[in-house]
């Protein structure tokens, strides 16, 4: 049976939370798209920018930033947790790609350890 998709499912944790930024993170989703050859699309940001400090995140599962990378023939999501330095990715396409390459940058660019890999052939 063909494949529908691919997801790769990171869990990166030890990182550096200095990149947990739009303007980092940003740049990550164009790095990973023209090394994994996917069309970025529209983007959404949920996170504490432009928030009351009052109404801002302070638990440590919560406080970070998550985004919304639509691409061509599916999204990239990231979660990121500010206070514990872990990072959550999950890259899913229609098209086939290169799963080592994508880990590979996701873990050099927010300098972690990949705590969980996963590879999934949607059906």
């Amino acid at each position: 049976m063909t494949p529908y998709g691919y997801e790769l499912i990171l869990d990166l944790h030890e990182c550096d939370s200095s990149t947990f930024n739009r303007e980092s993170i940003d740049d990550y989703f164009e790095t990973l798209c023209k090394a994994i050859k996917m069309v970025k699309c529209e983007r959404f940001w949920w996170d504490d920018v432009g928030v009351d400090p009052e109404e801002q995140q302070i638990s440590p599962h919560t406080k970070g930033t998550s985004a919304v990378q639509f691409i061509l023939t599916s999204s990239i999501v990231i979660h990121t947790l500010d206070l514990l330095g872990n990072v959550y990715i999950n890259i899913f396409s229609c098209n086939p790609y290169d799963k080592e390459l994508a880990e590979k940058i996701t873990k050099e660019w927010f300098i972690g350890k990949v705590r969980n890999s996963h590879f999934i052939e949607r059906i």
